[in-house]
């Protein structure tokens, strides 16, 4: 069953939900709005149509977020998500539901249905993902890089660095964290998940190695998980163990791997697509490729060059 799903957003950086009635599937949950197609109806006419019925709005702009495929135990849905910023009117229950303003930070803490979860990822994650260069010996000069990256507007951090051993890598991150938390950024370690919480970062980044070791969710829900994938079965095993988002890649030809067999667009799309949790492109990704890679089927991009060297 295919669902038009609307994520809509206020000037105030809120998001309307509304109360599901006790009776109905998935009752006394939250959710956000929308129905299911009619024969033949796109689903940008069903979200207009969806939306006018059920809140009394008009729907101006609107835009993909996510396409989630989830199967209950009594029936599978797929739902076709779409951000709405700009709309006319006050909205209102027109079917007696209750309604709520909700900013996306607070999402977390309502209760929705289970196939709702990968919409409040892909709303509370930005559309860039900074992976950090390697380091180097001059770990001060790194870390005003990053501060430079920060301050331009680099709101996710995965803080990588092979070339060192576990005790450097843990000075390095107990500075680049509290750096990043001073901007109100997310960092995520590419390290050992039992590190996170001492450092007191955000969560971790597992690489292609330590996703295929994981069969089950190395966090809690309060960290994030992101995997690193390659193909769709590594974006499969990002899924099944709980990841919350992953990195999908070498979409195109990068300076460190310029040899490496490329994705391209057409493959990157038909592996996103239905997959049950946002992917960022990674590879030759720049700024200007944000939007080419949200028509794909993107959350957005993931860059080390592009977003370092602001």
């Amino acid at each position: 069953m295919q669902v038009a799903v609307a994520a809509i957003v206020n000037d105030r950086h809120e998001v309307l939900i509304s109360l599901r009635p006790d009776h109905v599937h998935q009752g006394g949950l939250w959710e956000f709005p929308g129905g299911k197609l009619e024969t033949g109806e796109a689903v940008p006419d069903a979200l207009r149509r969806e939306i006018h019925e059920e809140l009394g709005i008009v729907v101006h702009d609107m835009q993909p977020l996510i396409r989630i495929p989830h199967r209950y135990s009594d029936k599978a849905v797929l739902l076709d998500v779409w951000t709405v910023n700009a709309f006319e009117g006050t909205a209102h229950g027109q079917e007696g539901q209750r309604i709520e303003w909700v900013s996306v930070a607070d999402l977390r803490e309502r209760d929705f249905p289970e196939a709702n979860k990968a919409i409040i990822h892909a709303l509370q994650l930005p559309a860039e993902y900074l992976i950090t260069p390697e380091p180097g010996a001059d770990e001060n000069r790194f870390l005003d890089q990053l501060c430079l990256a920060l301050q331009s507007g680099t709101r996710l951090v995965q803080l990588r660095a092979k070339s060192h051993n576990e005790q450097q890598y843990i000075t390095l991150a107990r500075q680049a964290v509290a750096l990043c938390h001073d901007f109100n950024a997310r960092i995520l370690l590419n390290a050992d998940p039992t590190l996170v919480a001492a450092l007191g970062a955000d969560g971790v980044h597992l690489s292609a190695h330590r996703l295929r070791q994981c069969r089950r969710r190395p966090l809690g829900e309060e960290f994030w998980i992101a995997a690193s994938c390659h193909g769709p079965e590594e974006l499969d095993q990002a899924q099944r163990m709980g990841a919350d988002f992953a990195v999908l890649s070498p979409v195109r030809a990068t300076a460190s791997h310029p040899q490496a067999e490329t994705l391209g667009w057409p493959r990157f799309a038909s592996w996103v697509d239905g997959c049950a949790i946002p992917v960022y492109a990674l590879g030759g990704m720049t700024r200007s490729d944000a939007d080419i890679a949200r028509h794909h089927g993107a959350q957005g991009i993931a860059a080390i060059r592009a977003l370092w060297e602001t």
